[in-house]
């Protein structure tokens, strides 16, 4: 293999008019090349990701470490503020995890919001008149629209306060309809986030409980706030309870 190689660079460099140690280093640069630019570009969108959180090159390197560790394990999906807030190692930083993620969530939802809005115009003028959504399973059996309906029950993942709310309605004996929003219309994720918030399985199998897809219904709602949300329908309007 060394002949070989020391063959090709003496072809090379006849045809060239280089010596062979000029076509060797050449070829040694130019090997390191597309690492380096790929170590570049890496470091470029860690800076730029790190950034729209408003967090620093020592924060994000922190994060990535965090998530390769119990906490990636258990929360795959945590958002870089949380899981630095969670994993905090003095009060001053977790008050400044706290002050950046409410900065960001204030971001959001005035994008919502603005969404919202849109979206609401637009319905209005695409179908004028026309109910937005129907809840498959949210208004009990022979229940008028003056509250005695089923509550649904919308969460998403990694969502400590709505895994908190299902587990109060559980115990409640209450029966409801929960909601996942951001499942993907994937059934295992839905199954997983039940199981570790707690969701009792005789429940789901009586359908105390169901568990159903999101698909777009919270947005549809126009309802404000976070989640968890609780709802249920009022002479034919969808109320917070």
């Amino acid at each position: 293999m060394k002949q070989y190689r020391t063959v090709t660079l003496l072809t090379v460099a006849l045809l060239t008019g280089s010596t062979p140690v000029a076509v060797a280093q050449h070829a040694a640069t130019s090997a390191t090349v597309p690492g380096r630019e790929r170590l570049v570009a890496i470091v470029r969108s860690d800076e730029l990701m790190a950034r729209d959180w408003g967090l620093g090159a020592e924060d994000w390197a922190r994060y990535r470490e965090l998530m390769q560790g119990p906490l990636g394990v258990y929360s795959p999906t945590l958002d870089p503020l949380t899981a630095l807030g969670i994993e905090a190692r003095s009060e001053e930083e977790r008050r400044r995890y706290a002050e950046l993620q409410v900065q960001a969530e204030a971001r959001r939802v005035g994008k919502t919001l603005a969404y919202q809005r849109a979206y609401d115009a637009a319905w209005q003028r695409l179908f004028p008149g026309q109910p937005r959504v129907s809840l498959p399973g949210a208004t009990a059996r022979g229940a008028s629209n003056t509250g005695s309906g089923r509550l649904a029950v919308f969460v998403k993942g990694d969502c400590v306060p709505c895994a908190q709310r299902v587990q109060q309605l559980q115990a409640a004996g209450t029966a409801f309809d929960l909601y996942m929003v951001g499942s993907l219309q994937d059934d295992a994720r839905i199954r997983q986030w039940a199981t570790q918030a707690g969701i009792d399985p005789a429940r789901v199998r009586t359908r105390t409980i169901t568990l159903n897809h999101d698909a777009g219904r919270w947005l549809s709602l126009g309802l404000p706030g976070d989640l968890p949300a609780v709802v249920r329908e009022v002479n034919g309007q969808w109320q917070r309870q």
